[in-house]
């Protein structure tokens, strides 16, 4: 059976665009678009879609409004398609924390040219979203006097295209572990792995933590530009703090680094501390950043030391590298399918044997600080 798709945007390019990437894809069909909510409102009276792909600029009723009554109603799947300029991305965190469950990043120049480009990213997010059970999806309170975000420098059009090649695994970035190897210390981390259904997930888990708790690694699959907001949004929010990683920060106790998107990060150690490295290079496991390159970095620098955490999210990035994980003396959770989103990730790393512990979300922040 096909996902039906409705697309929400006022622009007829877009529509048009995402229209022809949508019916060419297998087991997808537009079934009909809208040039703003009130008339989506009055289209979904007669037939109901299982994926609304929503702006969230637009005139008489912006998006966000929209989301949260749909929300408050009849909850559905919602990828929100915003344009890559600071206030877009603000925006678009306010959406993720109103229950959207996926985010694409659209330039404000070149939209046509972009979004066929990135067909098969798109058919991603809405074939992701299509598998997220919404009665997991959690609207989130808002951040009360959150810091302005400062602008990003740069441009991501075409940065999280999936590629056609063959899916490359962390090999194509850092080689393998050799096997425990790491001496046990008294310093300790958190290496976290996420994806849809996963800025609502952390969200939970880190406003739970202590200031005391051990450093924090953390990737969630996000376009570039978003993670900074997401980052500074989970700050404000948070006892503990949360910050777009930079190449050479130190992971510290009372700290999180979320991997900047468009970038892989890794876990390193540097004398006596852990620091992360933020690199480019190819999509691994299809992703950037990936989890598999996360993980395989803290069982080759952190071993015994580190503790690695998959949670909601759909595809097996980060299955393979938990194991690594795992197989080094780390210890290791899985969150379990009850609440999970989505339970693609998780479910692929208990297949592989990698999860020490499958927990409930509400269970993890308790089991960071143990």
């Amino acid at each position: 059976m096909s996902i039906k798709v409705m697309i929400v945007d006022d622009s007829a390019v877009v529509r048009q665009v995402l229209t022809a990437v949508f019916n060419e894809a297998s087991g997808i069909e537009v079934m009909d678009v809208a040039n703003d909510p009130y008339m989506a409102m009055d289209k979904m009276k007669i037939k109901w879609p299982d994926v609304i792909v929503l702006d969230v600029e637009m005139p008489r009723m912006d998006g966000i409004t929209f989301l949260k009554q749909l929300m408050s109603t009849r909850p559905t799947p919602v990828v929100i398609c915003s344009s890559l300029t600071q206030k877009g991305t603000d925006i678009s965190m306010q959406a993720l924390a109103a229950g959207a469950v996926e985010v694409i990043a659209k330039p404000v120049a070149g939209v046509k040219g972009f979004l066929e480009e990135s067909s098969n990213q798109l058919v991603m997010a809405v074939r992701s979203a299509a598998a997220a059970r919404m009665n997991r999806v959690r609207v989130m309170p808002s951040a009360s006097g959150a810091p302005p975000s400062a602008p990003a420098a740069g441009a991501a059009a075409g940065a999280h295209n999936l590629e056609t090649r063959p899916k490359l695994s962390a090999d194509a970035i850092l080689s393998a572990p050799t096997g425990s190897n790491v001496f046990a210390t008294t310093e300790r981390i958190i290496a976290i792995g996420t994806s849809t259904g996963g800025t609502q997930a952390l969200e939970a888990v880190l406003t739970e933590l202590p200031r005391t708790c051990p450093g924090l690694a953390i990737v969630q699959h996000m376009p570039e530009k978003f993670t900074r907001s997401f980052a500074e949004r989970l700050n404000s929010l948070s006892q503990i703090e949360v910050k777009e990683a930079s190449n050479g920060d130190r992971i510290l106790p009372g700290r999180a680094l979320i991997a900047p998107g468009g970038k892989h990060m890794m876990v390193k150690r540097s004398g006596a501390f852990y620091q992360v490295e933020v690199v480019d290079g190819p999509l691994v496991s299809r992703h950037k950043p990936s989890v598999d390159v996360l993980f395989r970095s803290a069982a080759k620098f952190a071993g015994k030391n580190a503790l690695g955490i998959i949670m909601t999210g759909m595809g097996d990035d980060g299955a393979k590298g938990l194991k690594e994980m795992h197989d080094c003396g780390a210890k290791t959770i899985a969150q379990d399918e009850e609440s999970c989103v989505v339970f693609g990730m998780p479910k692929e790393a208990i297949k592989l044997g990698a999860a020490d512990e499958v927990m409930a979300l509400e269970m993890i922040a308790k089991a960071i600080c143990r």
